[in-house]
């Protein structure tokens, strides 16, 4: 996405006094440790914002899915956004778009159908290097969110009003 200038992929958030060891695809698969498959995302305020980004990730997601995105299942699948715990205003940020999504869901889905989790961000685990820019490496690769999508999100225009208070 425009602005968006580094990816990288992961694990985050898993069970406390986890090692660096057990931070492995084969191993958090298992579902022993608590972590989520996840993707760390740099980003150029000035070229995009968080509001932007959280937009796009509401829009490949299911919000209504526990431990389940697309046909990967398992708890390291739990929709979630983290957060470095210094940076209050990207908290602030994430709690104001989780709670207008929250809304909408619930509007749509009926009262707790929303599922995504919201956490500040205890440790980052980098994936072994075949997981990272998968897609590129693998062409044929299985990625629940279409291409197409993916595209569309990239070149469309986000519009700042989307989540303004009286939006929800």
């Amino acid at each position: 996405m425009p602005g968006v200038f580094d990816t990288c992929v992961g694990y985050a958030n898993g069970r406390q006094n986890i090692t660096e060891a057990e931070a492995r695809y084969e191993t958090v698969c298992t579902g022993t440790t608590g972590l989520h498959e996840c993707c760390r995302v740099s980003f150029n305020a000035m070229k995009t914002s968080s509001d932007a980004l959280l937009y796009a990730f509401f829009r490949i997601i299911d919000p209504t899915l526990t431990d389940q995105q697309g046909n990967d299942i398992g708890s390291q699948y739990q929709a979630a956004a983290f957060w470095p715990p210094e940076d209050r205003q990207l908290e602030a940020d994430v709690l104001r778009v989780f709670s207008i999504e929250r809304a909408r869901c619930e509007k749509a889905h009926g009262a707790g159908s929303f599922r995504v989790q919201a956490q500040p961000l205890r440790e980052f685990f980098p994936a072994e290097q075949y997981h990272q820019d998968y897609l590129v490496k693998n062409p044929g690769g299985y990625c629940h969110v279409p291409l197409s999508v993916i595209r569309r999100l990239s070149t469309e225009a986000f519009d700042p009003r989307t989540y303004r208070r009286s939006n929800g």
